[in-house]
């Protein structure tokens, strides 16, 4: 499906919550129903649109019940300016990906004594961004256009660079993501319960601070704490909570 596609797709609420409900866990209708406060059979209309998509795909349980879950790694940019508008979606990067083969991701701006812009590439070569021709067109003049003209094809690498680089990111978290919930598995929550990890490695401490970060419930968050200072994993000390040293 094309980005366009996706973001109407996205652009409805609650298909957006559904999403955000389904990257904490597994779901039934009756769950998403309760959380959404609306109908299953509009649950059942927004989830079949969301596999049509290719975003969620449903499997039974042993009950032959059947719940949804999110189906892929998806990313989705869109860049807005006003000279360019575009949108593209693309799956994460291999987790082999060389990222230090790219050129331009380790160039750096600074500032020169004159308070101009100086673009300092790997080399660290230094390219001062020139002032805009006014008038005749002398030799000058055109060196400063060549510049230009240098520098923006060098920050179009940059840009799809970083766009490579960030797939690579988002293809490591969810593999990091995927193994934190298999270690830490409590009643087929364990991908809230690896973002609580996750948060409190941050600095999150209470069960506030942590729910605002996850975007669950307080007393779903107090549960998942307790099940996993039961095993030891977070440690409590009065309203604060951390990961186990």
């Amino acid at each position: 499906m094309d980005s366009a596609a996706l973001l109407d797709i996205l652009g409805n609420e609650n298909r957006r919550r559904i999403l955000r409900l389904l990257s904490h866990k597994p779901c039934y209708v009756t769950e998403i129903s309760d959380y959404l406060g609306v109908s299953p059979k509009a649950v059942i209309d927004h989830l079949r649109k969301l596999e049509e998509a290719g975003l969620v795909e449903s499997r039974t349980d042993d009950q032959r019940r059947k719940y949804f879950h999110i189906s892929r790694n998806l990313r989705l940019e869109v860049n807005v300016s006003p000279y360019e508008f575009g949108m593209k979606s693309a799956y994460p990067a291999s987790a082999s990906l060389d990222v230090s083969a790219c050129r331009y991701l380790s160039l750096e701006v600074e500032t020169d004594g004159n308070g101009d812009e100086v673009i300092v590439n790997e080399q660290g070569a230094r390219e001062e961004t020139a002032t805009a021709p006014d008038g005749a067109l002398d030799d000058e003049d055109v060196d400063e256009i060549a510049v230009l003209a240098e520098q923006l094809n060098c920050l179009e690498e940059l840009k799809g660079e970083l766009s490579l680089a960030q797939r690579w990111v988002h293809g490591r978290i969810t593999d990091v993501l995927d193994s934190l919930s298999e270690a830490v598995d409590g009643d087929d929550e364990g991908h809230l319960r690896a973002e609580i990890l996750a948060a409190l490695a941050a600095g999150a401490e209470t069960i506030s601070e942590v729910s605002e970060e996850v975007r669950a419930p307080d007393h779903v968050v107090e549960r998942q704490l307790s099940g996993m200072a039961d095993q030891g994993v977070v440690e409590r000390d009065g309203d604060r909570w951390a990961l186990s040293a």
